[in-house]
């Protein structure tokens, strides 16, 4: 491996996905400094990054980093782990929702956790300023913002069908989750514009790559951060077999998400002692809460054979509907697969949504091997607030092994119970019309009079990520914290980081709009606490 040497640079960014395209933006506009932004992927110029109805088609590509948990006890197996490796990161592969949780959810960041200043007021503001929302305005939504929300511009017929029975069941229609409370049932807005997918790259970096003080350096993977004393002072990074650091004069940002943050981290020394020492890396900082504090929502399908409907991946993804999307931007193409759900609350006394529902007009199943022969329907059940934790931890010193993943699923009873009660929910609603009438027969499970203990197989089965891990850098005042409320790494300076691990707990939505709150917030941050 040849050195190349160092380079200098006010700001170094590590990750370009959700969070790190955000900052390169809002740091660039500051024509006096030098922001580079490092992502170990490659460019976002495949044309299936662009299609919403491609993100099927990601799932272990080149885009993906392709993670797999360790083994799971209770399930007897592992867990695929998907997250974007592109410009744009999991923004450019995701299912596209936009939902932010409750204003319970960031209250208790700040009330609970000793986040001050990230309580659901103090982070509004942040939402409104990136959202540029096709439908929505004041109070609770932004018009002018770089990312862009709008309604789906194409929706299969069972989905409101679904959404239909889902009120005749009892929930009130809520056609914005992102309002006064998620509370009800409805058709998730997208983070899309006319028809293709928005990611941060789109929305926030494409605008800012003509900047002469803005450097990207795709397939660049960081193995380390250099320090002067307690002071951070540069990341070391692959790129094309070569080493090279580049040296920051302001501040080192980590953006690498869940898993990747801790990682590197952990990589630089900073972690539990122990488990440092267990892998050979000399320990800088003793920071025991890095990669601790894992948490994600686990989605459990429930599916049905339909009659005399459609499926929009056997059915419509057709030669002539592709020509119609990147002619128009419409048709089949335009459909993100979760195109309807609800939060409701399956638990006596609790006063928030405990659970989400997510679903569209086909197999949405990830955890086996499900091809069905005919046109099928599936809701995922979603439990919104786990009590598991996990940890994300290094498999070894080398910065190229993918770490050990361990969200611990199923570990807290509780969760399991939860997630039976909201698929009896699930089933409930599917017996309502006019959704009844479209549907044939259960696919899976394969009955409809299930007792507690099947339910229960059924979701050690077939159970999968929702692809919203957080946690792992929790934000607080706790002794298992690890950055301030200032997202600055305790022990360390001119060091912080940015993206979804910093969030104590696990809003009771999809992440991505929350992680690019996080990093809108941020950019306020930055340079004002040195």
């Amino acid at each position: 491996m040849k050195c190349t040497g160092t380079e200098g640079f006010d700001y170094v960014i590590v990750g370009a996905g959700s969070a790190g395209c955000v900052l390169a933006d809002h740091l660039s506009r500051d024509e006096r400094v030098r922001v580079l932004l490092l992502e170990a992927g490659g460019p976002d110029t495949d044309e299936l990054l662009h299609i919403p109805a491609a993100l099927g088609m990601l799932f272990g590509s080149q885009s993906d980093w392709s993670y797999r948990t360790v083994e799971q006890p209770a399930p007897g197996r592992t867990f695929s782990w998907p997250r974007g490796r592109t410009l744009g990161g999991s923004s450019s592969t995701n299912v596209m929702i936009y939902t932010r949780g409750s204003r319970h959810d960031y209250d208790s960041w700040r009330d609970e956790h000793g986040a001050e200043g990230w309580g659901y007021d103090d982070v509004l503001p942040h939402f409104r300023r990136a959202e540029s929302n096709s439908r929505l305005g004041g109070p609770f939504h932004g018009v002018d913002g770089p990312l862009h929300v709008e309604d789906r511009v194409y929706t299969h017929e069972l989905c409101r069908s679904w959404l239909d029975a889902a009120v005749a069941w009892g929930l009130d229609r809520n056609d914005d989750f992102a309002g006064v409370s998620p509370a009800g049932a409805g058709l998730y807005q997208v983070t899309c514009h006319h028809g293709r997918r928005c990611s941060t790259a789109d929305a926030y970096l494409r605008p800012a790559l003509g900047r002469p003080n803005l450097t990207v350096r795709t397939g660049a993977l960081a193995t380390g951060i250099t320090f002067d004393g307690s002071r951070a002072v540069g990341v070391t990074h692959l790129q094309d077999g070569q080493e090279r650091t580049a040296h920051a004069d302001g501040e080192i940002l980590l953006c690498g998400g869940s898993v990747n943050s801790p990682q590197l981290l952990l990589l630089s020394g900073i972690g539990d002692p122990g488990e440092l020492r267990d892998v050979g890396i000399d320990v800088r900082i003793p920071l025991p809460g890095v990669g601790r504090n894992l948490q994600d929502h686990l989605m459990t399908p429930v599916v049905w054979e339909t009659r005399n409907s459609t499926d929009i991946v056997r059915d419509l993804l057709t030669p002539d509907h592709l020509e119609r999307w990147r002619a128009h931007g419409d048709g089949p193409f335009a459909s993100n697969y979760g195109e309807v759900g609800a939060f409701l609350t399956v638990t006596d006394g609790r006063h928030r949504p405990d659970v989400q529902l997510m679903g569209g007009a086909t197999a949405l199943v990830l955890s086996g091997e499900v091809q069905p022969d005919r046109p099928v329907f599936t809701m995922n059940c979603v439990p919104l607030h786990p009590q598991t934790r996990g940890t994300v931890r290094l498999a070894s010193a080398d910065p190229q092994a993918p770490p050990l993943i361990d969200p611990r699923y199923f570990d807290a009873p509780a969760d399991t119970s939860l997630m039976v009660a909201g698929l009896r929910a699930v089933m409930e609603i599917a017996r309502c019309t006019p959704f009844a009438d479209c549907l044939a027969r259960p696919y899976l499970p394969a009955g409809d009079g299930l007792d507690d203990t099947a339910l229960e197989e059924h979701v050690r089965r077939w159970s999968a990520t929702a692809y919203h891990p957080v946690g792992t850098c929790a934000m607080g005042t706790g002794q298992d914290c690890v950055v301030s409320p200032d997202l600055e790494v305790y022990g360390a300076e001119r060091l912080r980081v940015v993206d979804a691990s910093v969030m104590p707990t696990v809003i009771g939505g999809n992440t991505n709009a929350p992680t690019i709150m996080i990093a809108e917030k941020a950019a306020g941050l930055i340079g004002t606490t040195r």
